[in-house]
């Protein structure tokens, strides 16, 4: 036995769990990524394994789907027929409502409850008045030092406990053959996937914590296993068993693909009868009063269509990050947070700087917040410190008392005073950006060249050419109380931060007069003289869009005095369809972010299914019911293919990761959700546990995905994604990214091609880049590469 051996088995092991994010930065991501070189069922069943974990929909939810049309007969006995099944639809939804299994108990419950309590002690961030002895000395050492304290464990002499996890590991192994490793392994990691999860998450992403307090999973194990042969509980058990047979599993697979098909069929005749038009008809294109571009989050979808609906007004779909990978510095607490995709190295640091007219104003703001922060410190200590508390709850028990029943009976107004008298620091400040590594001198500007492809970077991908005299880049945030996972509503591309600092920064860059000089001379994007940049945010619960234009010019005032009076407009009927009421639903919206007992503030991504890349002309007349991400794009603008290859190297995959966590938690909330928030516990200020303990809560809330206790308002199902392009590009693409290709073949998501170069013909991909028609027929490859090369050039210059 050797370290090598030990190291890479822990490596292998660790697949079987995924990254769990802390509260103040919850983002969606796949529970399963280390399965994603697998078929989707082969890592469902991989999961049901060693997690316990239901992998589909269960019968209740495949019987209102069926029920209410959402899957069609022709699609399931289609998907019958391939698989042997000749009996009706019926007759197989009874067959799994009476074919469900017990669930199976955990017979490491002892051991899981002893781990769950020495990681919350460890891991704690900052919750507890009382930290840990040792922890500086690492997870392993500080547990040793103090285990001879823990009853539980029944070590009474430290020199019984070997002095590294690896020394651990060596003992408790030594009976057990290398290539049980693994499975060793996987099964202690996955009993508590939820803390595991975030110890990864502290090793691959760092944070002052892990590196003033690390824990690897090395540490873990040593300790887990250790106390288990302490124990005498053996260290080679299966962690779930079957709770169903393998043909039932398969029945509620053919269901799932039978509810993805009948989607995708009804969002391919809607696309379809899109393209049909474009086709008979060119439309003129006129310069619109505004633009307005939103991030593709599925929440925008219906603000775009009632923004649009209000004026001439045009809206673009692009990653909310706006293209810039960057770190936020906060002007309120000076904490630096993540601005990009998770997936995406941050290359760029971004910080706010005062308006030379405003230096009042600035040091006025600083002092403000440091004078709030100290009192918040102050009064914490005074509530949490033993010889204090007493008399601190009977001293301020009046105030209390008043504070929370306005919170209770009046908390849309509440929320109306706050937004009115809160001091913004977009008024007197702009963002200012530098290379990140340039920590020294946070005044040092970043080379010119860099700033043009940024801003270059945003009109290639989204395909934009004409420019009107407004344009605002619309990042998008949540606003809700008393919501640990709040942070899940904000933007995902931005790491679950708000999308208003990318958005001011991309502005800010569009509008200075070096950038466009070198975009009209050196690229041929000619921005007009008239044309100005805006940063905004859309706010998700409420529906306002705040526009930052502190800095106005007389001559834009007016076009911008009538464009946010129809952004009123378009907040009334735009949270109307959303909260489904006629009365005053902006009132009825303000009470759901400030109602501290609001346990659904607002749905989120909920419902996500597709991803739609191609002109708004596509979707602009359709009500998607908010179940698609929108990335504009044109192909035609695109002669090489490497805008396609960015948005389905970057959204298409973040889109899949969010996705499949909503689907997740949909389909097992307590194994891959967060479990109902009426019972939630928040753990050393990162993370969730249901009640007083146990695993860390790795997913969304039950009231993120259902309606009730057993109604589902997310569709759990898989993504769909619809390009507009010819498909030999995107064979090219898939060609040059095994990834992609990899997420296409096993299936953890879908794509269909409206190919412009074949009369909009609907083409899926089936496998290994073979596509097949709308009507089901295999494609041959009819040209050769060369001759469609040529027929792609024709359509373009037509």
């Amino acid at each position: 036995m050797n370290q090598q051996s030990i190291t890479k088995s822990i490596e292998k092991a660790s697949e079987v769990i995924g990254k769990t994010w802390p509260l103040y930065s919850f983002v969606t991501s796949n529970p399963l990524a280390g399965f994603e070189k697998d078929h989707f069922n082969k890592a469902a069943k991989s999961a049901k394994k060693y997690l316990n974990a239901k992998i589909f929909p269960d019968a209740l939810a495949y019987r209102n789907a069926w029920e209410q049309g959402e899957i069609g007969e022709t699609e399931l006995k289609e998907f019958f027929k391939e698989n042997g099944l000749k009996e009706s639809p019926e007759f197989y939804l009874q067959l799994m409502e009476s074919r469900i299994g017990e669930t199976v108990q955990n017979g490491n419950h002892d051991l899981d409850r002893i781990m769950a309590k020495w990681l919350a002690a460890f891991m704690d961030e900052g919750l507890a008045e009382w930290s840990m002895p040792y922890k500086e000395q690492g997870f392993y050492k500080a547990w040793r030092k103090l285990a001879i304290y823990d009853d539980e464990v029944r070590i009474g002499d430290i020199n019984r406990i070997p002095k590294t996890p690896s020394e651990a590991l060596k003992k408790v192994l030594g009976e057990y053959r290398e290539e049980e490793y693994v499975e060793i392994f996987k099964n202690h990691l996955a009993a508590l996937s939820g803390w595991v999860g975030y110890i990864d998450h502290r090793n691959s992403f760092g944070s002052p914590w892990q590196e003033a307090y690390p824990i690897k999973l090395e540490d873990y194990l040593g300790v887990r296993l250790f106390i288990s042969h302490n124990l005498g509980i053996s260290i080679w058990q299966e962690t779930s068993q079957k709770t169903n047979d393998d043909s039932l599993e398969t029945l509620q697979y053919i269901w799932l693909q039978a509810w993805e098909k009948t989607w995708q069929n009804q969002l391919a005749k809607i696309l379809g009868q899109q393209s049909a038009e474009l086709e008979t008809k060119q439309a003129k294109y006129s310069t619109p009063d505004a633009q307005m571009v939103f991030c593709i989050d599925t929440r925008s979808e219906a603000m775009r269509r009632h923004v649009e609906s209000k004026g001439n007004y045009e809206t673009i779909g692009y990653a909310g990050f706006f293209g810039i990978a960057m770190d936020y510095k906060s002007l309120e607490n000076g904490l630096v947070r993540k601005s990009c995709p998770p997936i995406v190295d941050s290359a760029y640091k971004v910080f706010e700087i005062p308006d030379k007219d405003n230096g009042k104003a600035f040091v006025n703001y600083k002092k403000k917040n440091e004078l709030q922060s100290f009192w918040q410190y102050f009064l914490k200590r005074m509530k949490n410190m033993l010889p204090s508390a007493f008399g601190y709850v009977e001293g301020s028990g009046v105030y209390y008392g008043l504070s929370l029943l306005v919170r209770t009976l009046a908390p849309g107004a509440k929320y109306r005073w706050n937004n009115k008298n809160a001091t913004s620091h977009e008024a007197f400040c702009q963002p200012e950006i530098h290379a990140e590594h340039r920590h020294a001198d946070e005044s040092q500007q970043i080379p010119l060249e860099e700033k043009v492809a940024i801003v270059k970077s945003a009109f290639d991908l989204t395909g934009w050419k004409n420019f009107a005299p407004l344009v605002l880049f619309v990042g998008h945030g949540s606003h809700s109380a008393n919501n640990p996972f709040g942070s899940s509503l904000d933007c995902g591309a931005c790491a679950a931060s708000p999308g208003r600092h990318n958005a001011r920064m991309l502005a800010k860059l569009a509008n200075l007069p070096d950038v466009r000089r070198i975009l009209g001379e050196c690229h041929g994007i000619n921005i007009p003289e008239e044309t100005l940049f805006f940063g905004a945010e859309h706010n998700t619960t409420t529906d306002e869009i705040v526009i930052f234009d502190s800095n106005v010019p007389d001559s834009h005032q007016k076009r911008l005095d009538r464009l946010k009076v129809d952004l009123k407009l378009a907040q009334e009927t735009a949270t109307k369809e959303r909260l489904e009421s006629i009365s005053d639903t902006v009132s009825l919206a303000h009470i759901k972010a400030n109602d501290w007992a609001e346990t659904r503030p607002e749905w989120g991504l909920a419902k996500n299914a597709g991803f739609i890349v191609g002109p708004r002309s596509l979707t602009q007349k359709v009500n998607l019911d908010g179940r698609c991400f929108l990335h504009s794009y044109d192909w035609k603008r695109d002669r090489t293919g490497k805008a396609l290859e960015g948005i389905m190297q970057g959204p298409m995959v973040v889109t899949q990761w969010i996705n499949n966590h909503y689907y997740f938690s949909t389909v097992d909330n307590n194994k891959f959700g967060g479990g109902s928030k009426t019972t939630h516990n928040i753990t050393g200020k990162f993370g969730v546990v249901q009640g007083n303990g146990g695993d860390l809560k790795i997913g969304l809330p039950l009231q993120s995905v259902n309606k009730s206790e057993n109604e589902m308002y997310h569709k759990p199902l898989r993504l769909s994604v619809v390009i507009q392009a010819p498909v030999v590009r995107v064979e090219e693409i898939l060609e040059r990214n095994e990834n992609l290709k990899l997420l296409l073949d096993n299936e953890w998501i879908y794509l269909m091609v409206i190919d412009p170069t074949h009369g909009n013909q609907i083409k899926r991909y089936s496998h290994n880049n073979q596509w097949i028609s709308h009507y089901n027929d295999l494609i041959l490859k009819e040209h050769s590469r060369k001759e469609m090369d040529k027929k792609i050039l024709e359509v373009i210059t037509m």
